[in-house]
């Protein structure tokens, strides 16, 4: 099924189900309960799972927080803030659904970590860093799932 370049697409259920454990959380149904989880501010715990799914920790310092600021905030006990919530979502909401494309999480993780041409030689992952850039790298990857790019 074709998706308008502009559209929003909910995770369906079997991404929510590896958002999930991309996050180190026991379940997760809805959008909403999203929502909820990023208001509340992630707990550190959740960047573990997020190297354990694959993410390597000069990504996640790119991506997420400084490192400095992490070691603040395991010193202080503090959860994320709702930034790094956010983008901690934002790059398990990508990895999920780039594992459902390829079918493979270490191809997903491959593909996302190749420079591009289209891209000026950036990669996708370098893209997840803002969320418009993740709706463009989402929109490609619903594209290759529905055999329009490669």
């Amino acid at each position: 099924m074709a998706r308008a370049a502009t559209a929003v697409v909910a995770p369906a259920p079997g991404q929510l189900k590896q958002m999930a454990t991309f996050l180190g959380l026991r379940s997760l149904t809805s959008d909403a309960e999203l929502v909820g989880l990023v208001e509340r501010r992630l707990p550190l715990h959740t960047l573990d799972a997020l190297r354990t799914a694959g993410i390597t920790d000069d990504e996640l310092f790119a991506l997420v927080l400084p490192r400095r600021t992490l070691t603040h905030r395991r010193s202080r006990k503090e959860p994320l803030s709702h930034d790094e919530s956010d983008r901690v979502v934002r790059l398990a909401r990508i990895a999920a659904l780039g594992e459902a494309v390829f079918g493979d999480r270490d191809k997903a993780w491959r593909w996302l970590r190749a420079a591009k041409r289209q891209l000026q030689g950036r990669t996708p992952l370098a893209l997840v860093a803002t969320e418009t850039g993740a709706r463009i790298v989402e929109e490609w990857l619903y594209r290759i799932d529905d055999g329009l790019a490669a």
